[in-house]
């Protein structure tokens, strides 16, 4: 008997995977195709799964909405179980987690990797004005739509768009949002008619440097305003006034209240509670995450991928395609007592749609090294990346990752 008076709990499963997203599904799809035979759970609560990079897409209106959603079942690999709840605490040192239907289950290895959540309630006012009052945001599956509205709709008056802290998944959607409507305002004739202006809570208008210059030349053609240090706090919907706290040279912040007719939302993310609150998580809330292995330094029973990571990456669908194929390699290595083969080098890849039919494809890695795929200049923008953006990389989603195709994935020797 452990020291906790509890009965060792017996494995059910021989991995448990926590999220059925791209992550969850993927992994789970790669695993099964190399040994058909591993008992494996999903505990994923929705029975829908969204294709989330084509959202900007819909809000520029060049996808269609209904396209980037399915049914969760039928997305489950056949050999796994799907438990449809959510887990509510984990119990690394009796290899359990609990769920919020009363059940517990237990593994021989845990895979974690339920992305992140959107902090829509930390903007004061924002949730009661989404969707109307000209208050948008693309990364909601409802509300992408009503961009593209907005987006018609506006023919002058000011339109902004903002950017909350890092990290946050698609670390370019929210610039990609200014791109493409102010694309279409310049095609309909009245791009001088409105005011637009990028509110970034970070000081650089991109992560990685050889970039920027690219992104810039279409700041200017669009004529953006760029307000750095510029975090949005509040939105008084009705009376169309957002409120940001702007941070000086010297670290002094004050607010500043900012009129709109349009306005583009990122809301603030942060990992789920019931991963900052776990024994897996660092002290700024992530699953705590070997940066190469993938596995957790403290229990290595446990491997993490997706956004709820601690690692440096971007948080992209295209990081998720190369973590697969290590925590595949590496949990199954460690199952059979063997060293772990496989090491990630922090691939992400942010296709910046820079004008409808141009994409600034940028791939990098851990410390911005460029990682492209192909061998082309990434920092160019393309129209073939246009077309590998809204044409390849959905079918590569769909058809490839989830189904446990590796394709597009070389990995680092370890």
């Amino acid at each position: 008997m452990p020291a906790n008076g509890r009965p060792h709990h017996k494995p059910t499963f021989d991995i448990v995977v926590v999220g059925g997203g791209a992550a969850g599904i993927g992994v789970t799809a790669s695993l099964l195709r190399r040994q058909p035979r591993l008992r494996i759970a999903i505990v994923e609560p929705s029975d829908k799964h969204y294709y989330q990079p084509g959202w900007t897409l819909v809000g520029g209106g060049a996808f269609e909405i209904g396209k980037t959603v399915r049914p969760t079942a039928s997305l489950i690999p056949g050999d796994a179980q799907w438990i449809q709840a959510r887990v509510t605490r984990f119990a690394p040192e009796r290899d359990a987690v609990e769920l919020d239907d009363g059940r517990e289950l237990g593994y021989r290895h845990l895979i974690v990797c339920p992305g992140l959540q959107l902090g829509w309630d930390k903007i004061d006012g924002l949730e009661a004005s989404l969707g109307k009052h000209g208050v948008t945001s693309n990364y909601r599956f409802d509300l992408a739509p009503y961009t593209w509205q907005l987006v018609r709709e506006t023919r002058r008056g000011r339109a902004l768009f903002t950017q909350p802290p890092m990290p946050i998944k698609c670390a370019g959607a929210p610039q990609k949002a200014l791109y493409l409507a102010c694309d279409h305002w310049r095609r309909e004739g009245v791009l001088a008619n409105i005011d637009v202006e990028f509110n970034n809570a970070g000081a650089a208008l991109f992560g990685v440097a050889a970039f920027v210059p690219s992104l810039m030349r279409y700041i200017e053609r669009y004529h953006a305003a760029l307000a750095f240090n510029s975090n949005l706090v509040a939105v008084d919907g009705p009376n169309r006034v957002a409120t940001f706290a702007v941070k000086d040279a010297d670290g002094n912040v004050t607010r500043v209240d900012k009129p709109f007719d349009m306005l583009h939302v990122v809301p603030p993310q942060a990992a789920p509670d019931f991963i900052r609150t776990s024994p897996l998580a660092n002290p700024d809330g992530w699953c705590e995450t070997d940066p190469a292995t993938l596995r957790h330094p403290r229990y290595p029973n446990i491997f993490a991928l997706g956004d709820v990571c601690s690692t440096s990456n971007a948080k992209t669908a295209a990081a998720v395609r190369k973590q697969i194929v290590i925590v595949a390699r590496n949990l199954l290595a460690a199952r059979d007592g063997q060293p772990l083969p496989a090491a990630y080098d922090g691939y992400g890849a942010c296709p910046l749609t820079v004008e409808k039919g141009k994409v600034v494809f940028a791939e990098f890695g851990y410390g911005g090294k460029l990682l492209p795929t192909f061998p082309l200049d990434g920092t160019v923008a393309r129209r073939s990346s246009w077309h590998m953006k809204t044409k390849l990389l959905p079918w590569l989603y769909w058809e490839g990752m989830l189904k446990g195709h590796e394709w597009l994935t070389q990995t680092k020797a370890g």
